[in-house]
């Protein structure tokens, strides 16, 4: 696996928190119309900036590939975005932040489109469960178990 780390963002990650917000959006929601995407524009570009303090950018060799954000949700976290640049994808980063974040707290939260089925496949054998769905999403939940 490559060697990462991660770090707290900051003011100047901005720019590319809503870029990689954006990218994993309309990846998976391209049926929607130049209207609706505008709209989510409008919004990831306030929202980035609201959970700014949740957000951590993976660095590989002083470069930004990829950024999570994590927030408070009930009864746990909740793994609003984690993204990679598609050529540092499959190489195991992904799967070791999440392995992270799961020894931190016991209950996890997040959304994922139907249409990523990596992301999708990935989560189950981590141990997270489908508890709802919409028509292009589904909800998952990860609890340990502390045995």
């Amino acid at each position: 696996m490559i060697k990462y780390e991660v770090r707290k963002a900051c003011q100047e990650d901005i720019p590319i928190l809503v870029r990689y917000k954006l990218a994993n959006i309309l990846e998976y929601a391209d049926r929607a119309t130049l209207k609706e995407q505008d709209k989510i524009k409008g919004y990831v570009q306030a929202e980035v900036k609201t959970e700014l303090e949740n957000a951590q950018m993976i660095i590989v060799e002083g470069q930004t590939i990829g950024c999570l954000i994590v927030t408070k949700k009930d009864d746990g976290m909740l793994i609003d975005e984690i993204y990679l640049e598609e050529d540092y994808r499959n190489q195991g980063i992904g799967t070791s932040c999440l392995k992270q974040l799961l020894e931190k707290y016991a209950t996890f939260y997040l959304w994922v489109y139907k249409l990523n089925h990596q992301a999708i496949s990935l989560h189950q054998k981590l141990g997270f469960q489908i508890i709802m769905e919409t028509e292009s999403r589904y909800y998952m939940k990860y609890k340990r178990i502390n045995k």
